[in-house]
C-alpha cells in the first residue's frame, strides 16, 4: 500500500507539473491579463504605471494620435527670440478637439517667456493667404490677427480670457508666482473647434510645486474650414509629449442677451439737404458673457429719426435687440447728437499739424499725421466753424524732397470742397519697415553696425508709427557677428535675452502720452561698448511737439570683442538720417 500510494503521489506531482507548464505556455501565447494568482518578478509600481498609461489615453473610440516631428522646440538654453522657434503645425477639422501635452521651460525673465499659442487659417506661415485668428499667451494676454479682416466676427476679444492664477506667496503680485510655477510645468492645452463656429481653448499647467494654473479663451472661427494651431517660443522651450484629436466637446453654445451698445465715428454735423445721419459710424454690442462684437447696420434700429429738413441740433437713438446667437429679445440702446448746418463753401487750415517736416527714404507715398491740425469751414451763409478730423478726408504725402502738400477734402451733400496743408520732406539714408505700417515683428531689420571695444555707435532716426502700442517703436538688437544675441531692448523700458538680466533700466517717460507721441519722434540711439564685457544703450527721444525723454539700459552682458547692433521695429518705420 505504501508503495502504491507513493507511486500515485509521484504520478500526481508529475501531472501537476506538466499541467502548470502547459498553463504557463498558454498564458505566454495569449497574454497575461488575468494572471493575478501568479507571482512575477516585476517592479513594485508596475500596476500603477499600467494604470497611469491607461488613464492618459482618452476614453473614446474616435481618437487620432498625431506623430510629433519636433519633440524639442526652441533652444534648450531658452535663448530663442520671439517668432523664431515653433512646434509642428496641428490641423483641427471642425467638430474636433486637439489635445497637446508638453513640458514648459522658461528663462523666467518675463511673464511671456513661456508657451504662446497661434490659431491660424493655413499650415504655412510664409503663404500669401496666411492669416491669424488670434495669438494667446500663457500669461492671460493675446491679440487678434487679419482673419478679422475676412470676417468681423472673428475679432479677438481679450475680455474672454479667464485665469485662476493665485498669489501663492501673499505679496500682492501673482506674476512672480506664475513665473516660478511655469518653470518645468507640465502643460496640457485643449483646442476645441466646435461645429457651432467657435473655438474653445483650455490650458492647464501643473507646476513642479503642485500649483495648478488654468487659462481659458474662446472666440468665433470658421465653422467649416480647418483651423491650424502651433506653439511659439519666446525666451522658452518645450518638450513635446503628446498630441491627439478627439470629437469636440461643444455641440451647443449657450445664448446670452445684449447688455449695452456703444457707437463710434458718428458725424458731429451734417449739411442741410443730406439725410445720412449715420455716416461711417460703427456700433459695438456687449453681451452678458462679457464678449462684444461690432454689429451690422442692418441689425440696428433708430428709435428716434432726426428731422434733417431743419437746421440745429438733432438727437439719434440707436437700438439693438438680438441675442448673441441672433434671436430677438429685449433691446439695448444709446444715443448721440449731431448738428444740421448750412453747406460748406470753403476750407482753410487754421492751425498746422504737429508734424510739418517728414523724413523719407522709400518711394511710397506717406501717411499724413493729422495730430494737432485745425481745419475751419466757411458755410454758405458766411459763418465759420471748426470741422472735426473725422469729417474730413486726408490725402497721402508724395515722397519727394522739398515743399509738398497734403490734400484735405470735405465731401458735402452737393459738392466736395478741398484745401491743402503745406509740408516739407527731407530724404534720409536708409529705412527700416514699410511706410504703410504693415511690417510684422521680427521681419524688418537695419544693417548690422560694429561697436568696437571701448567705443560707441550713434544712430539718428525719425520714427513713424500707427501709435497703437508702446512697442510700435524702435528696438535695438545686441548680438555677435554670427547673429547670436546678447539681448533686445525696446524703447519702452523693456527687453530680453541672455545678457539682459544684468541690465539696469532708467527712464523718464510720461506713460500717459508715450504711445500717442511715438510718430514723428526724433530718436537718437547710442550703443556703448564699455570694454569690460558690458554695453549701455541710450535712447534720446524728442517728440514732434518738442518734448524730450530718455530710456537707458546700463550693464547688458556682452562679449566686448564681438559686439554688433542692429535695429528692428514693427507696425512702424524708421528713417535713418545718420
Amino acid at each position: 500500500m505504501k508503495t502504491t500510494k507513493l507511486m500515485f503521489m509521484k504520478t500526481t506531482k508529475l501531472m501537476s507539473c506538466a499541467l502548470c507548464a502547459a498553463v504557463l505556455v498558454a498564458f505566454g501565447l495569449v497574454g497575461c491579463d488575468k494572471v493575478d494568482i501568479y507571482k512575477i518578478n516585476a517592479p513594485s509600481n508596475l500596476q500603477s504605471r499600467i494604470d497611469s498609461i491607461a488613464a492618459s489615453k482618452p476614453k473614446t473610440g474616435d481618437t487620432t494620435y498625431i506623430t510629433i516631428a519636433t519633440a524639442i522646440v526652441g533652444a534648450e538654453n531658452n535663448s530663442s527670440a520671439w517668432w523664431t522657434a515653433f512646434t509642428d503645425y496641428f490641423t483641427i477639422p471642425t467638430n474636433k478637439l486637439l489635445h497637446l501635452e508638453f513640458v514648459n521651460h522658461t528663462s523666467g525673465v518675463n511673464n511671456w517667456n513661456n508657451w504662446n499659442l497661434a490659431v491660424v487659417n493655413v499650415a504655412n506661415r510664409d503663404a500669401a493667404d496666411y492669416k491669424e485668428y488670434f495669438v494667446l499667451r500663457s500669461d492671460a494676454y493675446g491679440w487678434g490677427g487679419t482673419m478679422a479682416n475676412v470676417d468681423a466676427s472673428y475679432a479677438f476679444d481679450i475680455k474672454m480670457i479667464t485665469q485662476n492664477y493665485p498669489d501663492t506667496d501673499g505679496d500682492g503680485d501673482i506674476w512672480n508666482d506664475f513665473r516660478t510655477t511655469m518653470q518645468g510645468a507640465h502643460v496640457s492645452i485643449d483646442i476645441d473647434h466646435s461645429a457651432t463656429g467657435n473655438v474653445f481653448v483650455t490650458a492647464t499647467a501643473v507646476g513642479t510645486n503642485g500649483t495648478k494654473l488654468v487659462e481659458t479663451y474662446q472666440q468665433p472661427v470658421s465653422a467649416t474650414a480647418d483651423i491650424i494651431s502651433f506653439l511659439i517660443c519666446d525666451g522658452s522651450h518645450f518638450e513635446m509629449k503628446k498630441a491627439y484629436l478627439i470629437p469636440s466637446k461643444v455641440t451647443v453654445v449657450a445664448d446670452v442677451n445684449p447688455v449695452s451698445i456703444a457707437v463710434t465715428g458718428t458725424p458731429t454735423f451734417v449739411e442741410f439737404g443730406s439725410k445720412n445721419f449715420w455716416g461711417d459710424a460703427k456700433a459695438t454690442v456687449t453681451f452678458a458673457d462679457g464678449s462684444s462684437k461690432q454689429v451690422d447696420t442692418t441689425d440696428i434700429s433708430f428709435n428716434i429719426i432726426p428731422d434733417m429738413t431743419t437746421l440745429g441740433t438733432k438727437t439719434v437713438v440707436v437700438a439693438y435687440s438680438k441675442t448673441k446667437q441672433g434671436a430677438y429679445g429685449k433691446a439695448v440702446s444709446t444715443f448721440y447728437t449731431l448738428e444740421v448746418t448750412n453747406s460748406v463753401s470753403s476750407l482753410a487750415v487754421t492751425t498746422l499739424p504737429n508734424i510739418t517736416t517728414y523724413y523719407y527714404y522709400n518711394s511710397d507715398s506717406i501717411k499724413f499725421n493729422t495730430t494737432g491740425i485745425v481745419v475751419t469751414a466757411t458755410y454758405s451763409d458766411g459763418t465759420k466753424g471748426i470741422l472735426p478730423n473725422a469729417s474730413l478726408k486726408f490725402g497721402k504725402i508724395p515722397a519727394a524732397s522739398g515743399s509738398q502738400a497734403a490734400v484735405i477734402s470735405y465731401v458735402g451733400a452737393t459738392k466736395t470742397v478741398t484745401t491743402t496743408c503745406p509740408l516739407t520732406l527731407v530724404k534720409g539714408i536708409s529705412q527700416v519697415g514699410a511706410t504703410d505700417f504693415s511690417s510684422a515683428w521680427w521681419t524688418v531689420f537695419s544693417a548690422d553696425y560694429t561697436v568696437a571695444s571701448g567705443s560707441s555707435k550713434t544712430l539718428t532716426m525719425y520714427c513713424y508709427s500707427d501709435n497703437l502700442a508702446n512697442w510700435h517703436s524702435p528696438c535695438t538688437i545686441l548680438r555677435k557677428a554670427d547673429k547670436t544675441e546678447y539681448g533686445v531692448v525696446r524703447m519702452d523700458n523693456w527687453g530680453w535675452g541672455t545678457g539682459y538680466g544684468t541690465a539696469t533700466l532708467t527712464s523718464d517717460w510720461n506713460w500717459g502720452i508715450f504711445t500717442s507721441s511715438i510718430s514723428g519722434s526724433k530718436v537718437v540711439i547710442t550703443v556703448t561698448n564699455n570694454g569690460n564685457n558690458t554695453a549701455d544703450i541710450l535712447y534720446t527721444v524728442t517728440y514732434a511737439n518738442g518734448e524730450t525723454h530718455f530710456q537707458k539700459y546700463a550693464g547688458v552682458t556682452v562679449d566686448s570683442s564681438d559686439l554688433n547692433c542692429a535695429l528692428v521695429t514693427e507696425e512702424s518705420y524708421l528713417v535713418i538720417v545718420n
